[in-house]
């Protein structure tokens, strides 16, 4: 077995080195395509070097650093390797956060995503809460200092103190610590969601005029609006007032679809569908792709409302999406950090622009464990980024994608041999160490 070096200070200097330039490269307002290359390459040095089971599935592979010249080259591996291998950079002991997978009270069952340190997690989170949910262009606020650009948050889920090796719950109290007013709140402990609480907060910012942002999973949020439609209770939010969902009914008693949910927050909340939002993401990765709605600020807003040159005409043209969204779907918006590529489960190879695939993630911000992942989502692309399309091949680097759902059928048996590979890979006879 490969062994990896954490101590070294060379290796302690190049690695801060990286952290500061993924960092910068997160909160930076003009990035360039050309940047999120580099840095992907450089993330992939690292993680080949120091995460052994990743590197193993990578030699067999003939994938190494000395060979990939770009960042569609990095293998990536499947959501479900991280239930069966450990695939972190770092020892568990030395992690500063180990996120663990639900659906099972068994931790050796659950995926797990160690994290080194947080700083890139919470960068990206922060920064994608901020250009796509409550910017600071929102008319809350103009002075940050003066902490005017928070916002009393609620929250329908445990804060991270009681759930912590769950992302969500993580990502949730982050967003209160850092954009909550001091009077924000968690309603779930381990007595489950207080509907009395919840009210109590709706009727006061109704009183008061005072803007809330209404946070919770999915499921949280069904309870809620079935506990008010049998109380017949509806408020009017203020204006500029907020819901964020995510996650999804896997394994739950009951669907709600996505559009009757945005139906059920205007109709006993009072908060106009184009302020609710959904947002996709997963403990096997660091990044959260948000629907693409009106409040939107970020980078990614900016391209797509740029109008096409002719050579991005005619691109566009040859690589018109067979798919869009159907009404009541919303596009994901995917983050100037990230990637995300459809591909076919079976030869994990991009797929024509439009057409349904595996969606197969890299993100900078996973550095501790593997910056590319390979999902059991299905969705399509629906929009390209223009300040990429010179960078990379067609289908590659898109700014939006539809989610389907999960993959059944081929699909699945895709993810299957897809799994299969890596821990064949690991099963194999060990291979000496690279070198430098």
């Amino acid at each position: 077995m490969t062994t990896a070096s954490y101590s070294t200070s060379h290796d302690t200097a190049d690695l801060s080195a990286l952290d500061a330039d993924i960092l910068a490269f997160i909160q930076s307002e003009e990035p360039d395509p050309a940047t999120f290359d580099a840095l992907a390459l450089r993330l992939f040095a690292h993680q080949f070097e120091a995460n052994p089971a990743y590197q193993r599935y990578c030699r067999s592979r003939k994938a190494t650093p000395d060979r990939l010249r770009h960042w569609s080259e990095i293998p990536a591996v499947p959501l479900t390797a991280f239930k069966r291998l450990t695939l972190t950079t770092v020892p568990e002991k030395d992690a500063a956060a180990v996120f663990m997978t639900s659906g099972s009270t068994d931790p050796a069952s659950r995926g797990r995503n160690h994290h080194r340190h947080l700083a890139l997690y919470d960068a990206s989170l922060l920064r994608a809460f901020r250009d796509q949910f409550l910017p600071e262009q929102s008319g809350l606020a103009d002075d940050t200092a003066a902490g005017r650009d928070r916002m009393r948050i609620v929250v329908l889920n445990a804060p991270r103190g009681q759930a912590p090796h769950s992302s969500i719950a993580h990502f949730f109290s982050t967003l209160v610590e850092h954009r909550g007013t001091p009077d924000s709140l968690h309603l779930v402990s381990e007595d489950g969601l207080d509907v009395d609480a919840a009210l109590k907060a709706f009727a006061h910012a109704q009183e008061t005029g005072e803007p809330l942002a209404v946070l919770g999973t999915s499921f949280s949020f069904v309870h809620l609006l079935d506990a008010m439609a049998d109380a017949d209770r509806t408020f009017q939010l203020p204006a500029r007032s907020r819901v964020l969902d995510t996650g999804g009914f896997k394994g739950k008693s009951r669907e709600v679809t996505a559009e009757d949910l945005r139906q059920a927050f205007r109709g006993r909340l009072g908060v106009p569908e184009d302020h609710c939002a959904n947002y996709y993401g997963m403990t096997e990765i660091s990044t959260q792709y948000y629907d693409r709605t009106p409040l939107g600020t970020g980078p990614a807003d900016r391209a797509h409302a740029t109008p096409a040159t002719d050579s991005d005409a005619s691109t566009a043209a040859t690589t018109a999406p067979a798919g869009d969204e159907a009404p009541g779907e919303r596009a994901k918006i995917v983050p100037h950090w990230a990637r995300l590529v459809v591909v076919d489960p079976l030869t994990r190879t991009p797929v024509p622009h439009g057409e349904p695939g595996l969606l197969l993630h890299l993100d900078l911000a996973n550095a501790s464990s593997c910056l590319a992942v390979l999902s059991d989502d299905i969705g399509w692309a629906v929009g390209s980024d223009p300040t990429a399309r010179a960078h990379t091949s067609p289908g590659l680097g898109t700014a939006d994608v539809v989610l389907r759902g999960r993959a059944a059928g081929a699909e699945a048996r895709g993810c299957s041999l897809a799994l299969d590979e890596v821990l064949s890979a690991n099963r194999a006879p060990a291979v000496p160490p690279s070198r430098p």
